[in-house]
């Protein structure tokens, strides 16, 4: 069974591993890349952890397995009145793909973006990600029909889906 939780200050290490792992992984799907997050010093990285992990400004959540983390996810507000929330960094590791890991991962931020007020979540889809647009299509986002230049990459597009949760 595959559980969501919100990282703890104590996942600073856990949540490097993994986030490196990610963007080595699948570079095409992050607005960052390996060599840009592989150096950043540990206190950062204990700094991402803490603020993930409390508050209503940003959320950091691992998906386990039996212990194992085999998931990542992000969100954040622009503001902290903002009533839209972005859906960023979503991971699923190989080995734990169509296995419901990244349904798991869309609702635990859902659910979180809905206890603190928002109505909206957003999120950016690398544009030939199939897989990852089917997910959040089968999750209830919706096409906006906007699309932007990949950060590191401008000649790749990504695509921005909406889901109205209230």
């Amino acid at each position: 069974m595959v559980v969501a939780r919100r990282v703890t200050p104590a996942d600073t290490v856990r949540l490097k591993r993994v986030r490196l792992a990610a963007l080595q992984e699948s570079p095409s799907a992050f607005g960052s890349t390996y060599a840009a997050e592989s150096g950043r010093p540990t206190d950062e990285w204990a700094e991402r952890a803490r603020a993930g992990s409390e508050g209503t400004a940003r959320t950091t959540y691992f998906a386990e397995r039996d212990g194992e983390v085999v998931g990542l996810v992000g969100a954040y507000r622009d503001s902290p009145s903002a009533s839209r929330v972005e859906l960023v960094s979503m991971w699923v590791a190989p080995s734990a793909r169509r296995g419901g890991v990244g349904l798991v991962l869309v609702q635990a931020v859902t659910e979180w973006a809905r206890t603190t007020g928002a109505r909206e979540v957003g999120l950016w889809v690398t544009e030939g990600n199939a897989a990852a647009e089917a997910l959040y299509l089968s999750a209830g986002f919706v096409h906006t029909r906007a699309t932007k230049p990949l950060p590191w990459d401008p000649t790749q597009q990504e695509l921005e889906l909406t889901l109205r949760i209230a």
